[in-house]
């Protein structure tokens, strides 16, 4: 699979088409912000019509997860959807079918002057191009 990944102050996935307000960032902060995951993902076409399992963990620059304060206690920022692609009739056998997705958050109390990184995995496989790193500014910098 082909996926592509963009960090953005919003995003919205509709009918197939993203819209990306702010998008394309990758230093943010110092305070805690709003962001969102635009994410493309082009499913081969012999793998339509099956359900995948998608995760999007946070993690930092040593790559351990990423912990926020939840009703549990803090727990691992850790996304996970399942998705299915259908193939649309008359569409050409072997066209990659797209999928589009949008992943909104409320401000993360991120650790200022830090590095981050959002990592996908897709039904257990991960592969280095699925990541979309950031880092946050250090907390005496103006944003």
């Amino acid at each position: 699979m082909k996926v592509t990944l963009l960090l953005a102050d919003a995003a919205e996935a509709v009918n197939g088409k993203l819209y990306i307000l702010g998008g394309g960032w990758s230093v943010m902060g110092p305070d805690p912000a709003p962001m969102a995951i635009a994410i493309k993902i082009e499913v081969p076409w012999d793998q339509g019509n099956d359900i995948h399992k998608l995760q999007l963990r946070l993690v930092d620059a040593d790559g351990q997860p990423v912990l926020a304060e939840s009703e549990e206690g803090e727990v691992p920022v850790v996304l996970d959807a399942d998705f299915e692609t259908g193939r649309p009739a008359g569409m050409k056998p072997g066209t990659p079918l797209d999928l589009t997705m949008a992943v909104t958050l409320g401000p993360l109390p991120l650790e200022p002057g830090s590095r981050y990184e959002w990592r996908l995995t897709i039904d257990g496989k991960e592969d280095d191009e699925w990541r979309v790193a950031f880092s946050t500014r250090p907390a005496n910098a103006a944003s």
